[in-house]
């Protein structure tokens, strides 16, 4: 009688040791798809920031919002360090926007600096990466924005430049 119990509690505790086992085994290929087979990365042009949804410009806008057409982020002035390779600049597609945008950073020389995946609307980013650095001086740069319908097609629609000073110290 007291072999037939010791059995039974061996045989309990070699299921519990194997359902832990396999409970492991489990979370750990769980964790391992989740963060090297998780999808494909999105195809982009040049360098990209880090985008998030929820971008705001930072601005407090006092004006009443447009019954139609397009919102495009307007720019005055901005500044960087020479050498850096990022530029705090608020890029995005306002929330209000029925359409999605490419946008890209360049100088007036057409040296293109930036250039985005899809911005849908309510996503940007503030940290601008770019691909090359600049020297010191002035500079006469514009944010392209390329304005898409947000179906598969991503056809086409209007475009618009905003244009600022970039200073380089």
């Amino acid at each position: 009688m007291n072999g037939i119990k010791e059995k039974s509690k061996r045989n309990i505790l070699i299921a519990i040791i194997v359902i832990l086992a396999v409970a492991i085994i489990g979370i750990g290929v769980g964790l391992v798809y989740n963060n090297f087979f998780a999808g494909k990365p999105e195809e982009t042009k040049g360098v990209v920031g880090v985008i998030s949804d929820g971008w705001e410009t930072g601005l407090e806008d006092k004006t009443s919002p447009p019954s139609q057409g397009i919102q495009i982020p307007g720019y005055g002035t901005a500044e960087m360090q020479e050498g850096d390779t990022s530029l705090s600049l608020s890029i995005g597609n306002p929330k209000a926007n029925n359409c999605g945008f490419y946008a890209t950073l360049k100088l007036e020389d057409g040296t293109v600096l930036y250039e985005s995946e899809l911005l849908k609307p309510g996503y940007g980013l503030t940290e601008i990466p770019l691909n090359q650095t600049l020297k010191g001086g002035e500079y006469t740069a514009v944010v392209y924005y390329k304005c898409v319908t947000l179906d598969e097609s991503h056809s086409p629609l209007n475009s618009a430049e905003s244009e600022f000073k970039l200073i380089v110290k």
